[in-house]
Order: C-alpha cells, then structure tokens, then sequence
C-alpha cells in the first residue's frame, strides 16, 4: 500500500462518552478523472454518537441477471473466483478481504423467453431469461442450472438471504404469449391468470427449496411504472390495483404450499412513485396506496407481505442536493407509516446524470465508484434504506452496471473487477445484516458536503463501530490517532479503497498517522477488547 501521501486528519475515540470525533481536510470536488492535484484544504470535525440509533440494516445484495445463466456454466476455477469476489468474508494471508461478502442475492425467475429464441422478440439473448416451469406445470431445475449454481455458491460463502424476481409473468400466461408488452398503456397479464401467476411462482420457489435453496423473499413485479415494449428485455407495466391482486393471489398460493417466503413490493423504477403521484397516475404513491389501511389497495395485513417497500435510485441521483432533497421526502414518508421500512432494491449508473456522469462505457476506475458511493451513502444516510442492492453482478456491457465484467461467451471466457465493486464492499463486507445505522455530524451539523461523506453503523450486540468516509476531493487527508479513552483496549483496522488499492488493509495504533489519499474510500472497523 502507498503510504506517505497525507497531511491532516485526527480521530479521538471515547465510547465511555458515546462519541468519536475526526478532524479531516478535503478540497472542492472533482468528478473527471483519477488525477490528483493540491489544493485549499478545508477542516471538517465529525461527531460520532454511538447512542444515537436509525435503520437496522438488513441486507446488502446484487442480481444474476443476465449473466449467471451462462457464467454458472463457465469452468469451475473461473465461477468459483466470480463467486468468491461477489461472497466471500474471508481475509487472504495478507488480512485483504477476498470479496465483497454480499449478504443477499437477487435471482432472477425468468418468463421463459430464453425457450422462445429469436420468436421472443428481444433481441439480444443474454436478456432473454429461462423458466423453471413450462406451461403444464412441471419444475426442471436443470432449465437453469447455472443460475442455480451461483445462487448455490452464495449460499456455501454465508450469504445470508436469497430472493427471487420477476420482470414477467410467464409466457403462456401473458396476453400476447411474450415476455414483454404490446401495448404502453395496458399490462401484459389478464386478472384472471393472477391465480395462475400465483400458482407458478409459489411452485418454482417450492421446488427451488427442494433443491436445497430457501427462498427468504420473492418480487413478484418490477419497475411497473415503465412502458416495457421495445423488446429490450422481460417486463410489462402494471397499475397498483392490478399489482394488489396479484400480491393478494400470491400470498393464497404460498400459504397453500406452507412456504414461510415474503412477497417484496413494489421495486418502483424511482423513489418518487412511492411518495407522490408524479407522473403516473395509477401507478406511483404507493407507499399509501399499499400500506395504508384505507386504501382499496392496501396489502399491508396480508400473512406474506414483508413490511418493506421497495424502489429503485435511477434519475434521481444528481444533482447532489436535489438528490438528497428527494430522498427526504421519502424517508418522511415511510416514518409516517408505522412499522415500514425502505429498501433501495436496484441502481447501476443510467443516462447522464445532469451531466455528471454518463452511464455509457465501461470504467473500471475511481470515478463510478465515487459517485456509486455517494448514491450509497444517501440511500443509506438520507433515504434510511434499511437494504442497498446493486443491479447486474456481472456485466458483458459497455456500460457502468457491473460489478464484475467480463467477456460476453456463453461457456467460457475473461473477467475482471471493477472499483464500483470493491466501492460496495466498503460497505456490504463489513456492515452485516442487523447493524444499525448510528449518529454522525459534520462541523455540528447533520447534512453533509458531498466532497467528504460520513456515516456509521454499530453491531448492538458487540458494539463493534463500522465507519464508511468517501473523499471524492482531490486532495489526501491525513487521520492522527491521539487518545483512546478507554477502560479497555480498542483495536482500530482500515480497508482502503482508491485508484491503486482494493480494500487495502491499514492497521492503526496511538500516534499513527493514517493516510486517506484524494478520491479514495475508507472503512474503518473497531473493536473493543477487555
């Protein structure tokens, strides 16, 4: 690790008194490119309130989709170091984190498209998806197998939490016998199929559980607000009302087979369709429309419904204060509606972001990572999303929505990291499944500049503290340790990210100084020992 490149940041611990205390610098923003350049440093002071508690966290995940029907088949030492960068926890001889230990994997249920060919109309057939099922009922798990596997190879690596999703009905159950729709403004399933649409998605989970993989949660619709007829892949819009029914169908069909599986709703396509109606009368408020009681959609008090609403950050990310103006008004409304939480179940880099940053073209630098960060830390910070889920896990595109890229062959082929990956792990290896999101001020103040963001969780049990700083500046700072007021001893290790270095080990003691280069991310991870 690079080392000597610092100059002035200092951290006081004191969990006796329920805070912790940084002093750091940065510069003014750059988001155009890896380079470094001095500038004016500004002093930010960050209190850290262990006392003070929000979200408990549930989960970090990402998709199969639509890579892991063919990466499943690649040869064994190739899927295996995929799956070990996507789940792994463990440490290699160094203390570096082999992977990113995601706690949920997102496994995409598909419509059967992929049987279909050329006839299915979407063009490209890794956006074609296969079925467990066909139409006279019967599940082959062998149909996709190589899906299987990965969800499989999650499992072996302690990923904690598996859900499944559709973007279609089946097929032979939809109104024009394809995976997605012919008409904008009507939704590709006739209401007296939402049986059998129940039936179908409760009997792939069944034998999906005796295949040995427990379904924990399903998404039976996605981003239904969307038009979904160029044939680019499997989807169909849908109106709330028509989404209660199938949700009401759903939890029949799952009772009926004594699956303990939740139903996820509604992964709307942005976060504004769950508070207001916006643009899509019918189909957006659906936080009331949903979960309150007096709504003629409310599903709230079915046995199977999970008590989260779900929905997705893209085109609401830039510029960064409107990004957090909205994500206030979310989080307003899921607090007044009792006992809901909100879970950020899909991003990856779309469009142009008020022309921050452009979806198009693959980068495997410090740059996406930044802003993935950034998108984090406010879906986490501001919004309180209790999960953050990234798109595609594995990407053949030109584009900024994987994870881990690779070439685009169906049985065998290249592949590589990108920092957006090794971005998400600052967060998803270290904050685990029932950490809670604790308080954090910068220079007294709870809102946060985005050249340098903080936030911070705590295990309730161990009190183990989790602290995440992004420092998109282009300036380094520097973190002096100078007193640990402790009656026992507190143990202080860093994982750093930037242009150079992949969750990089840092081990701190009283007195060091601690190097946090310009656009880098740091997590640093405590421990208290008697």
């Amino acid at each position: 690790m690079k080392t000597g490149i610092i100059k002035s940041i200092r951290i006081a611990v004191c969990l006796g008194s329920a805070w912790i205390l940084l002093s750091s610098t940065s510069c003014s923003d750059n988001e155009n490119g890896d380079q470094k350049h001095e500038g004016q440093r500004n002093i930010y002071s960050i209190e850290i309130d262990p006392e003070t508690t929000y979200q408990e966290i549930d989960h970090f995940g990402a998709s199969d989709a639509w890579s892991g029907q063919f990466v499943g088949n690649w040869p064994e030492e190739k899927k295996n170091a995929i799956a070990d960068l996507l789940f792994s926890q463990e440490l290699d001889s160094q203390g570096q984190p082999k992977g990113i230990g995601l706690s949920l994997w997102r496994f995409n249920l598909g419509a059967g498209s992929a049987e279909q060919g050329a006839g299915s109309g979407i063009g490209d057939l890794w956006r074609r998806a296969p079925s467990f099922m066909d139409a006279e009922g019967n599940f082959n798990a062998e149909r996709q197998a190589a899906q299987v596997w990965f969800a499989k190879a999650a499992k072996d690596r302690s990923v904690d939490y598996l859900l499944t999703f559709l973007n279609s009905p089946p097929v032979w159950l939809t109104k024009n016998g394809r995976a997605f729709a012919s008409n904008a403004n009507e939704s590709n399933l006739a209401a007296e199929n939402y049986d059998a649409f129940g039936e179908y998605m409760a009997a792939s989970i069944q034998g999906m559980e005796k295949e040995g993989l427990k379904v924990d949660y399903i998404s039976p619709v996605n981003e239904p607000q969307w038009d979904w007829i160029d044939g680019g892949q499997e989807g169909t819009p849908f109106w709330n009302h028509e989404i209660a029914g199938i949700v009401r169908a759903l939890d029949r069909k799952l009772d009926e087979k004594g699956l303990g599986t939740k139903i996820d709703v509604a992964e709307a396509g942005q976060i504004e369709y769950l508070y207001e109606e916006h643009n899509r009368p019918g189909r957006s408020n659906q936080i009331v429309d949903f979960f309150n009681e007096t709504s003629e959609n409310y599903i709230g008090d079915l046995r199977h419904i999970s008590q989260n609403i779900s929905g997705h950050s893209y085109f609401t990310t830039s510029p960064f204060q409107q990004a957090v103006s909205k994500r206030r008004q979310l989080s307003q409304a899921i607090e007044s509606t009792n006992g809901l939480k909100y879970w950020m179940s899909e991003y990856c880099i779309l469009g142009d972001n008020d022309g921050e940053i452009q979806g198009n073209g693959k980068d495997l630098g410090m740059t996406p990572a930044l802003y993935m960060a950034r998108v984090i830390h406010n879906d986490l910070a501001i919004a309180q999303a209790s999960a953050w889920h990234w798109w595609i896990a594995i990407s053949p595109y030109n584009y900024k929505d994987g994870l881990v890229y690779i070439s685009k062959t169906e049985s065998d082929g290249s592949y590589e990291s990108s920092k957006m990956m090794w971005a998400l792990g600052n967060y998803s290896r270290f904050i685990r499944p029932g950490f809670q999101r604790i308080g954090v001020q910068v220079n007294g103040q709870i809102e946060q500049s985005q050249n340098l963001l903080c936030s911070a969780y705590k295990d309730p049990e161990t009190n183990e503290m989790v602290i995440v700083a992004v420092n998109s500046s282009v300036n380094e700072v520097e973190l002096d340790l100078k007193s640990v007021q402790l009656k026992g001893k507190l143990d202080l290790t860093g994982y750093l990210t930037d242009l150079e270095n992949d969750l990089a080990p840092m081990d701190f003691h009283a007195g060091d100084h601690i190097v946090v280069p310009a656009r880098s991310i740091i997590t640093l991870t405590t421990q208290k020992q008697q």
